[in-house]
């Protein structure tokens, strides 16, 4: 997953958090991998871009740890297309990071605290 900026520099993600990004999108609905990619692009208003060559790893890690399930489906252009909806084991880990993953925001924001320059 990168960042998109003018000079497209990458920023590395905390591990983990493509896997709860996904997980978040498939507690909708279950989708396909381009859907998720989507939904997470346009959710964060085009500043977190998902590459394929980790969504594809993650929703596989997913899948192996029955987070998330995978089914067969028609996609929107009527192709064939592996779906992939959330566990009630996922949810219950989306809802634990999702904990841990505001502890971490509200610390690193008290570290910066505001600015004084």
């Amino acid at each position: 997953m990168t960042r998109r900026k003018e000079n497209d520099d990458r920023v590395e993600m905390m591990q983990g958090t493509l896997d709860m990004l996904i997980l978040r999108t498939v507690l909708l609905a279950p989708a396909h991998g381009h859907t998720i990619a989507s939904a997470i692009e346009r959710t964060s208003k085009d500043v977190l871009q998902v590459e394929h060559g980790s969504l594809y790893p993650a929703l596989h890690r997913l899948e192996e740890r029955r987070l998330i399930a995978s089914f067969w489906g028609t996609s929107e252009n009527n192709r064939k297309a592996k779906y992939y909806r959330i566990t009630p084991a996922g949810r219950k880990y989306l809802a634990k990071e999702r904990g841990r993953w505001d502890q971490i925001v509200s610390a690193i924001a008290r570290v910066l605290g505001p600015a004084t320059e």
